[in-house]
């Protein structure tokens, strides 16, 4: 459903890096870009819209008013939305990924299964 919204919002480069084994904080990480705050700003809104109506459950966000990086804590997966040269400076994926090649199958392609 997280990769869903995201695409039919139009995000970039969406990636899915399964955390288990990594990280108890979640199952799936997310990341995806938009082209601007506002886009990044609509593209969280309505994300968090659907987890309430259709999961049943209200996620944590943090980021929104500026809309360079918005955080959704939706429990089972987290979501990164940036603007692209935020980004490319923190290079989340990078540091999730500690080297595994199955970050690069993690690519929207080849998308693991988060809700």
């Amino acid at each position: 459903m997280v990769l869903r919204s995201l695409d039919d919002d139009q995000a970039v480069d969406t990636i899915s890096i399964p955390l288990a084994g990594k990280s108890s904080i979640a199952d799936y990480m997310v990341i995806a870009s938009g082209r601007s705050t506002r886009q990044v700003a609509s593209m969280a809104t309505k994300l968090a819209e659907k987890l309430k109506s259709e999961l049943h459950r209200t996620p944590r966000i943090e980021g929104l008013p500026v809309a360079d990086w918005v955080l959704i804590d939706a429990g089972d997966v987290i979501v990164h939305l940036f603007r692209p040269e935020v980004r490319s400076f923190y290079n989340l994926e990078r540091m999730w990924a500690f080297g595994d090649a199955g970050a690069a199958d993690a690519k929207a392609g080849g998308r693991a299964t988060p809700n």
